[in-house]
């Protein structure tokens, strides 16, 4: 007996995409497999850990339990969809310049969270970075070097011409 497959359409990172894939195959599984987008990490498999964190219609969502078939004609963004035109997106470059990436399992979950989190509040303090970035885990630095990744990203997104002069002294 064949298994039964589905045609999934949805928006990935600004562009459309169509997949035949198992419709309950998890949305983490197509990024990775079908799509080659392999940002979001498998950590746990069962939505505790964060580190396959994406958007979708919005909204956060652990991709490790979304079956693919719910995304259907849905919007998503991935890690990848961060950067623009191949121009880092402040967040990625905050997270390198301020060491808020170790090992890197849980760096794009924690950059997705910290974009939804800037996104719905853009003058974050470290007491909502905290509770922002609640449902992901890290065992690499202790979360300071990232929440003040996330501070200082904050700072750049709301003050963007300011941060240019201090490149150009």
């Amino acid at each position: 007996m064949s298994e039964c497959r589905s045609s999934i359409t949805m928006r990935v990172n600004g562009e459309s995409c169509t997949v035949i894939v198992a419709p309950m195959k998890r949305l983490l599984d197509v990024l990775r497999e079908d799509l080659r987008l392999t940002g979001a990490k498998e950590g746990c498999g069962e939505g505790e850990c964060g580190s396959c964190s994406v958007r979708m219609d919005g909204e956060l969502v652990n991709s490790c339990l979304i079956p693919v078939l719910q995304a259907d004609g849905a919007d998503i963004q991935t890690v990848e969809g961060l950067a623009s035109n191949g121009t880092l997106h402040p967040l990625q470059e905050c997270f390198l310049a301020c060491g808020g990436a170790q090992c890197g399992i849980c760096t794009p979950g924690m950059l997705m969270a910290a974009a939804q989190l800037i996104e719905r509040n853009p003058h974050p303090s470290i007491a909502e970075i905290r509770e922002g970035l609640a449902g992901n885990l890290c065992r690499c630095t202790g979360f300071m070097r990232i929440f003040e990744s996330v501070l200082a990203a904050a700072t750049q997104v709301q003050n963007p011409e300011e941060d240019k002069a201090d490149h150009a002294r």
